[in-house]
């Protein structure tokens, strides 16, 4: 008689399934114990095949004892486990539910090692180095960035963090804040969070890659990307720049109405803020060589993070608006929301679907994305400009060097009508005062230099693409 293993222990829960109870070999189900243990939770079931078949145990009662024995002797520490029979068939099965253990890592000790063990897919298998530090610090209430760091507090300055303090809060931020605010502990030793929030951040990992990609993946043509920065320093220095970035790649519309007129951004402020926030404070730091992306295509923005959620559940089988508050780096998080980046109410999800639902063009397809694995981190944001043919007006976010505003019409977006403008020879210039872009490096970075690789423009005077006489056409 076959089986389905879920109707014994329900749909959600992890299991392992052995034919008999291996006596000689323990390892080969005591891993599965371990694994469990540090992850969170399964069952074994002893007395059924890989195919489902039931075929029972002869000697359950003795089996148990065993089992139970063998715990006690080769897990390190002792996790806790529930033993029970079930009878199926008149056959007797034995099921060990493992539960979720709080004292991790759990070990497996035999041939004179000791090994933690994690589920990775339907198998145990031994935990990698970065792996085993997060289950010591699970295990010990610690966290990454409570930890002491290498680096010395007094080779740090933290001119950001006390201007930013002073210009959110009202507030100055005192010496006394460096201890409650855990930059340093009772000490004066720089924690790990001190060294990610200094203005010059030695955790060289911490850096934040952007890009403004041409098109809608990563290899659309001759010129790959239009826009991209590589960004270091203090994590709120992190966060400033790639919000700037993120602004200058993107365009605010506008529609005319009887009294006035309604706004309608590429991305809602709200949803980036809180998605970069949440990839800074959220993501994995013992993850060396892998640093937080920020992609933009010409349809949505991709915002990468190393690590997965706090709690090891899959984002995208969580009722988002009701998601309880993990987090993997309390002290930054405190300090994000003391700062008030961020609140200690766990509702960053929410605010991105809300800000989304909010604007004039969403539809259910524009619904923000959530994805995750047990090491990374994906939100994809749609452009809710991106097939909109009721804009007039599109005035990019402003910056400093890069206030430019480009004209709709019709659907009709700014490559079309540069083209029918240069059906005679136009000079930068020229096209620049008609559709009154502000900067010259801007304009050619967004414009002229992708219009000349697609062939879409030409130049004059091609031998010399550097001559003051030089114009375009189409």
């Amino acid at each position: 008689m076959r089986i389905d293993p879920k109707k014994l222990i329900g749909e959600a829960t992890e299991y392992d399934k052995k034919c008999s109870v291996e006596r000689k070999q323990v390892k080969s189900w005591l891993k599965s114990v371990s694994a469990f243990a540090n992850g969170f939770g399964g069952t074994l079931i002893w007395g059924i095949t890989n195919d489902d078949e039931v075929v029972g145990l002869e000697n359950a009662e003795s089996d148990a004892e065993f089992i139970s024995e063998t715990i006690k002797t080769k897990i390190d520490s002792i996790p806790k486990v529930n033993l029970r029979f079930h009878m199926e068939d008149n056959k007797k099965l034995i099921l060990l539910d493992v539960y979720a253990g709080k004292e991790t890592p759990y070990y497996y000790v035999g041939e004179g090692n000791m090994t933690a063990y994690i589920r990775l897919g339907n198998e145990s298998v031994p935990a990698d180095n970065i792996t085993l530090k997060r289950l010591v610090l699970q295990g010990t209430n610690r966290s990454y960035d409570s930890l002491v760091s290498n680096y010395k507090f007094k080779n740090m300055a933290f001119t950001k963090l006390r201007s930013v303090c002073k210009h959110n809060t009202g507030k100055d931020f005192e010496d006394s804040d460096y201890e409650s605010w855990g930059i340093i502990d009772e000490e004066g030793n720089l924690t790990n969070a001190g060294a990610l929030l200094a203005d010059e951040s030695p955790i060289r990992h911490s850096r934040v890659f952007c890009t403004r990609w041409n098109g809608l993946d990563k290899a659309s043509g001759l010129i790959d990307a239009i826009d991209d920065e590589e960004y270091s320093g203090g994590l709120v220095n992190l966060l400033q720049d790639s919000m700037n970035f993120v602004s200058r790649n993107t365009k605010k519309a506008w529609r005319k109405t009887g009294n006035g007129r309604i706004e309608m951004p590429d991305y809602p402020d709200t949803a980036v803020l809180e998605g970069i926030v949440n990839a800074l404070i959220h993501r994995d730091y013992l993850e060396l060589g892998s640093e937080v992306h920020i992609d933009m295509f010409d349809d949505r923005m991709e915002i990468y993070s190393p690590g997965g959620m706090p709690d090891g559940r899959k984002v995208q089988d969580l009722d988002l608006r009701n998601v309880s508050s993990r987090r993997r780096n309390p002290i930054i998080a405190d300090i994000f929301n003391r700062l008030k980046y961020m609140d200690r109410r766990g509702s960053g999800f929410k605010k991105i679907l809300d800000s989304y639902e909010f604007q004039e063009h969403y539809t259910e397809e524009m619904k923000p994305k959530f994805k995750s694995s047990n090491s990374e981190f994906w939100l994809i944001f749609k452009n809710l400009n991106y097939e909109a043919k009721d804009v007039e007006f599109v005035l990019t976010t402003e910056k400093a060097d890069t206030k430019r505003s480009h004209l709709i019409q019709n659907g009709q977006d700014m490559d079309k009508m540069i083209i029918n403008f240069c059906r005679e020879p136009k000079s930068v210039m020229e096209i620049m005062d008609n559709f009154k872009f502000k900067s010259r490096t801007s304009f050619k970075r967004n414009y002229l230099q992708k219009m000349l690789a697609e062939g879409t423009l030409k130049m004059t005077i091609p031998d010399k693409p550097s001559s003051r006489n030089q114009k375009y056409y189409s």
